[in-house]
């Protein structure tokens, strides 16, 4: 659909579930994959290959709150307080230093939605 409409300038994939395949040709267009805490899930490993193949340019993260709890805490109530799991793990799999995908991640989003204050 993105392709035949044409995509926003800004276009943002919410709660990423794709394979290898649709990160690549996503992040090909340019769009900002947001990941979820099924990052963390040990049964997401597709998911995480995917996250392996964007840039840190082209990441978000997000809670999707009440659902999608990140490991540890997988099966209960998901909040912000747990986006540094979802984090982690994101730096983890494109093996960027933390601090560093924070500062893309806020650069990112205010990129994206505008700045914070």
């Amino acid at each position: 659909m993105l392709e035949d409409e044409g995509a926003p300038e800004h276009t943002v994939l919410h709660c990423f579930s794709g394979d290898a395949e649709f990160a690549k040709a996503c992040v090909d267009r340019g769009y900002v994959l947001s990941f979820a805490g099924t990052l963390t899930f040990a049964n997401a490993g597709y998911l995480r290959e995917a996250a392996a193949l964007a840039p840190p340019g082209q990441l978000l993260v997000e809670t999707d709150a009440p659902f999608l709890t990140p490991v540890p805490f997988r099966g209960r109530p998901n909040s912000s307080r747990l986006v540094p799991h979802t984090v982690r793990a994101l730096a983890e799999v494109t093996a960027t230093e933390l601090p560093e995908l924070c500062a893309a991640l806020t650069g990112n989003a205010e990129r994206v939605f505008g700045p914070w204050l």
